[in-house]
């Protein structure tokens, strides 16, 4: 990890990020474990690392296209959290006025262009906007977030070739965290490095450390510029792993067919914790530098908690609202 590179609120601000991820997101799994939100949620616990790198280095004109694990992509572009918790329990204050849930929350004004609930749908939206920016020459890139499951996906293939071909200002982050659902991804393709489909392309490969945030942003940094200098897109392939199963009410039992220590190895290598210590020992920070981070940010997720349990469920009225145009 290289934390001597980074200044102290460089450094602090990308904590922050991850460190409200985190404690978001065990906020959402108490909503479900007391049966508080419709549907189901898929957590972003153990990626934060990837989010925070990869949003630094973008602009605030700059698109997004998320998953369905995209609470983590929401928070690293600045979102409302008390809106993503409303928007969470289906309540009117959030930002799809609770008709979106977990997997669709759309926050234009932060350029996210929508989580989306279809595995690989993402892929192609964040391609037609690195288009209309190249096409409008307005400087702006686009960034897709997308697992190793929708790298299978033609979606994946079709929307690469054709931004590979036209040089389109996009940047695709593969968040490699072995399964999609329950598959693992080493059962199902023979490539052991994702990134390596980019020779197809004629595009930059580019394999990171996904728990590293300073690799993450480093990477991410290099092809935003390559992008916005009209130089087109590259792959970015981030290894990482999901603390949780596929969603809330996975036991992800399926892991243990691997190895029997998969899941305590890499919470071993968790951004947050590695972060703290390598500022720690490194003295780029002080233990009250922490605390008083983790004091702010607990005080913001529980007003959003509140936020949330108090907005109201939106009308019957509004059921057909938003769908025509």
């Amino acid at each position: 990890m290289n934390v001597k590179t980074y200044s102290k609120d460089q450094l602090l601000a990308w904590y922050e990020t991850m460190y409200k991820m985190r404690r978001f997101e065990e906020e959402v799994f108490e909503f479900y474990k007391q049966g508080l939100m419709p549907g189901l949620a898929h957590l972003y616990m153990g990626e934060e690392a990837v989010a925070t790198g990869v949003c630094a280095a973008l602009n605030d004109s700059d698109f997004i296209g998320s998953t369905h694990r995209g609470h983590g992509h929401l928070i690293a572009r600045g979102a409302d959290i008390k809106r993503m918790m409303a928007e969470i329990l289906g309540k009117v204050d959030g930002y799809c006025r609770g008709k979106g849930g977990s997997m669709h929350i759309m926050a234009m004004d932060k350029g996210i262009l929508g989580a989306n609930g279809i595995v690989g749908g993402g892929i192609p939206i964040a391609t037609g906007a690195a288009y209309m920016a190249k096409y409008k020459k307005t400087g702006q890139v686009a960034v897709s977030f997308f697992g190793d499951g929708a790298s299978n996906e033609g979606t994946f293939h079709e929307s690469i070739n054709m931004a590979a071909a036209w040089d389109l200002p996009v940047i695709y982050v593969l968040e490699n965290n072995l399964y999609g659902i329950s598959v693992d991804i080493r059962d199902v393709t023979n490539t052991p490095n994702l990134a390596d489909r980019a020779i197809g392309y004629g595009i930059p490969g580019v394999i990171v450390d996904g728990m590293d945030v300073t690799e993450v942003y480093e990477a991410a940094k290099a092809a935003i510029e390559r992008a916005r200098s009209g130089a087109g897109p590259t792959l970015i392939e981030c290894k990482t792993y999901r603390w949780q199963g596929h969603h809330v009410g996975d036991p992800a039992t399926y892991r243990k067919r691997k190895s029997e220590t998969e899941k305590e190895d890499w919470m071993a290598k968790c951004p947050i914790d590695c972060l703290k210590a390598e500022m720690l020992s490194t003295k780029k920070a002080k233990a009250s530098d922490f605390e008083a981070i983790e004091t702010a940010v607990n005080k913001e997720i529980e007003e959003s908690v509140n936020f949330a349990k108090e907005s109201p469920y939106p009308d019957v009225s509004e059921v057909f609202h938003d769908i025509y145009v």
